[in-house]
């Protein structure tokens, strides 16, 4: 009698760190996924559509940067560059399927007030569409908002005195 109890509770004990083990390593998933996604690692597979824009100014806009168009992500900021005539090249990495028009323009936005910066397509309405390789002709660097605030210090000093 005393041997079938042991076989039973060595049955339970066993299934229990079983079940323990397999929420250990699901959580262990779980947690390597969220990584990769925040790291902003992800496959995209073959096929997708490289561009590059110049920007006068960029601000803090970063590698792995969304790209959007009309608020949907569509890729990501690939890498960026000074060119010789020291303007910033910003390289993007889209979706393969995506077909925009040969006038559209980027535009380096914030999220928010203090936000991540963000490159924003806004699609044009040629009929010819960008090609792998082809660079963005129309497009808008971004608003620093020190320079903005600055300007306003500056300008209602001198609208200030001039009142007196």
């Amino acid at each position: 009698m005393a041997s079938t109890q042991s076989t039973s509770a060595g049955t339970r004990t066993w299934g229990r760190e079983f079940w323990v083990g397999l929420f250990v390593l699901g959580g262990l998933a779980a947690l390597a996924a969220l990584s990769f996604q925040v790291g902003g690692v992800n496959y995209r597979g073959p096929g997708g559509l490289e561009l590059n824009a110049v920007f006068d100014e960029v601000g803090s806009l970063k590698p792995r940067a969304q790209v959007v168009v009309g608020g949907v992500k569509v890729g990501q900021v690939k890498e960026i560059r000074l060119d010789e005539d020291f303007r910033a090249r910003v390289y993007l990495e889209l979706d393969g399927g995506l077909a925009l028009p040969s006038d559209t323009s980027a535009s380096i936005l914030t999220a928010g007030v203090l936000g991540d910066q963000y490159i924003a397509l806004e699609p044009g309405g040629e009929e010819g569409t960008l090609a792998d390789g082809d660079q963005v002709q129309y497009t808008q660097g971004a608003v620093i908002l020190e320079r903005l605030i600055g300007k306003l210090v500056q300008s209602l000093g001198k609208g200030g005195s001039g009142d007196r």
